[in-house]
């Protein structure tokens, strides 16, 4: 049954979880809020690397809870991950240095710099909160704003002998290192995860907009964690938009969600489920979520039905339009490769098939290829173009194939336990990514000739990979024995300018800017400077005349100006498009 309002909370723990955008802390925010305003005693726990949690409330927090002044009942603390993790790898690593050569030392940091570790030094940080310890005893309700992933909760979970499993592996796997330090919390993590399956104690609350690619990764969440025995999952569709105009723009955006909701995966199809209205301002600020939770009282969040557009179109005038002057650029340089970058959602398949067919249609030779598994580029294209090529470097089988000679060669001389561990790692997202960056440099070097347009996956972990040539040379010769030129070249090719260019695509509103941000950071220190951002779907370039849509285009104007005057060297602007951009034309017209 579906109504329009905030999710019903019946037990203690409250996780909100899933796709970067989609609204978790908005919607935990405002959960939290209605029950303090019940009358409950109600703590907020962000697990995010990129929480804005402190916006949201207008609260200065820490890691300690913090009362939100102007909401009694309610607290608030952000578990910092990337810091939980920089401490407990020096735990790990600091007892060794002066005692083993450096060398070692440098092998053991990179063991400790995956993407797993920040998982699992999170979960250490709020097992701790859900165990009930002296910090959460005395509130009614704690609400955690990101859910542990899948696999992080298998890893913690496997009936493994860890310390001599670990102490006789020397397979160098890139997510058993990290549980080294944790042998003495089994017991606290196993009593976390029961928690977490306990219906009578805990909800998992999907969150998804009304768009396909977000409605698919909350319905894998929902099987991934069925799978792990955490059936008590409610559904909560976020940003809903009805139309009240007969603007061309409005229309289509309503379609678009109806259409999306009406082909829901069968899996959410048959959750409970709650829906939440487009609300253009955005929930930032205790008045917004008050208007939202109490939606008699008319804050600055309330929805406004009218409101004048000129302040938009000349924000948008003075804002560079298209791809245009991007391509150029790129068209400049003969050959070479260009990747797109980003979360997932944001379009970073339409702008590579945009930059490809332009660049095709301009006489150059173009192989456009992707290592997302959930991207359709030939979807996107739906026509032949002279000159462009389509490729695909499938996870599935780059992966199986490394798993086979992993298992091979590595598992052989292992118990149950030993191999169950094994096993585990390799369906971690640290494993697709080193199985898949042998085809992904024989991609790239296609590009001393051509033009090669990649369509990366969404993660930002693979640029730390990039980045550990030391980690991933051992990786080659413990299963190949060898290092292909192709191989050998990477890394430099991907920090040569004249070779590579970045497009970091990224959305105008708040958790997409700041991911992207941190990904830029990422690439900065694996020594890769971004060539250029795309903020696509913008609502302030589309030319929007309804009211509503048109003070959300307001609303995005602060992500823009920052992308372009603080984050990007160059940036471009692609307005949210009534018709999806599909075939040649439609790609074209983003870059004209």
């Amino acid at each position: 049954m579906t109504s329009q309002s905030l999710p019903k909370v019946a037990t203690r723990h409250l996780f909100f979880t899933g796709k970067g955008g989609v609204g978790k802390t908005s919607l935990a925010c405002a959960t939290a809020m209605r029950l303090a305003l019940d009358g409950r005693k109600v703590l907020l726990v962000s697990t995010d690397p990129a929480s804005n949690l402190d916006e949201v409330l207008q609260t200065t927090l820490g890691t300690n809870p913090t009362a939100v002044k102007e909401v009694p009942g309610l607290s608030a603390l952000n578990v910092d991950p990337e810091a939980a993790a920089a401490a407990y790898r020096e735990r790990m690593v600091g007892p060794y240095r002066g005692v083993l050569p450096e060398a070692a030392i440098r092998s053991m940091e990179e063991q400790f710099s995956g993407g797993c570790t920040v998982e699992i030094a999170a979960f250490d940080a709020f097992a701790e909160l859900l165990g009930g310890n002296a910090v959460t005893q005395f509130f009614d309700h704690i609400v955690f704003d990101t859910a542990p992933t899948g696999h992080t909760l298998r890893l913690l979970t496997l009936p493994s002998a860890w310390s001599e499993f670990l102490s006789s592996s020397t397979t160098g796997n890139s997510c058993l290192g990290p549980l080294a330090g944790l042998e003495k919390n089994k017991l606290l993590y196993a009593a976390a995860v029961a928690e977490l399956a306990d219906a009578t104690r805990t909800t998992v609350v999907l969150v998804a907009r009304p768009e396909a690619s977000a409605l698919r990764e909350a319905e894998r969440t929902h099987a991934e964690l069925a799978q792990l025995g955490v059936h008590n999952q409610v559904l909560a569709v976020n940003g809903v938009f009805s139309a009240e105009s007969s603007d061309d723009v409005a229309l289509a955006m309503a379609s678009r969600h109806r259409q999306a909701l009406e082909a829901m995966p069968p899996g959410l199809a048959a959750l409970p489920r709650t829906q939440t209205g487009f609300i253009p301002r955005g929930l930032v600020g205790l008045n917004a979520l008050r208007a939202l939770v109490q939606p008699d009282v008319q804050g600055d969040g309330a929805p406004v039905r009218s409101t004048s557009t000129a302040s938009n179109t000349a924000l948008a005038a003075a804002i560079p339009p298209g791809l245009g002057t991007l391509v150029d650029d790129i068209d400049r340089a003969g050959h070479g490769l260009v990747m797109t970058m980003g979360k997932g959602g944001v379009g970073k398949t339409t702008v590579a098939a945009a930059v490809a067919v332009e660049l095709a249609a301009r006489g150059h030779k173009v192989l456009l290829s992707t290592t997302d598994p959930a991207a359709h580029v030939s979807w996107a294209l739906q026509e032949t173009v002279p000159g462009l090529s389509l490729a695909r470097i499938d996870p599935v089988l780059e992966v199986e194939h490394y798993r086979q000679e992993v298992l091979a060669k590595a598992g052989a001389g292992l118990d149950a336990n030993g191999r169950a561990m094994l096993e585990e790692d390799l369906r971690s997202p640290c494993t697709e990514e080193i199985a898949v960056f042998h085809a992904f440099a024989r991609t790239v070097d296609e590009g001393r000739e051509a033009f090669v347009v990649l369509d990366t996956a969404p993660t930002g972990h693979t640029i730390l990979l990039m980045d550990s040539a030391e980690a991933y040379h051992r990786e080659v010769m413990r299963t190949q024995g060898d290092m292909p030129e192709a191989v050998r070249q990477l890394l430099p090719r991907l920090r040569d300018p004249a070779f590579t260019r970045v497009l970091i695509v990224t959305l105008p509103e708040a958790t997409p800017v700041h991911e992207a941000e941190r990904l830029q950071a990422d690439l900065r220190r694996a020594q890769i400077e971004p060539f250029a951002w795309v903020v696509n779907q913008s609502l302030l370039a589309s030319g929007t005349q309804d009211p509503v849509l048109a003070l959300r285009g307001h609303y995005e104007a602060p992500f823009i100006e920052r992308v372009a005057n603080t984050c990007a060297k160059r940036t471009a602007l692609l307005p949210w498009q009534a018709s999806a951009p599909v075939g040649v034309q439609a790609l074209r017209k983003l870059v004209q």
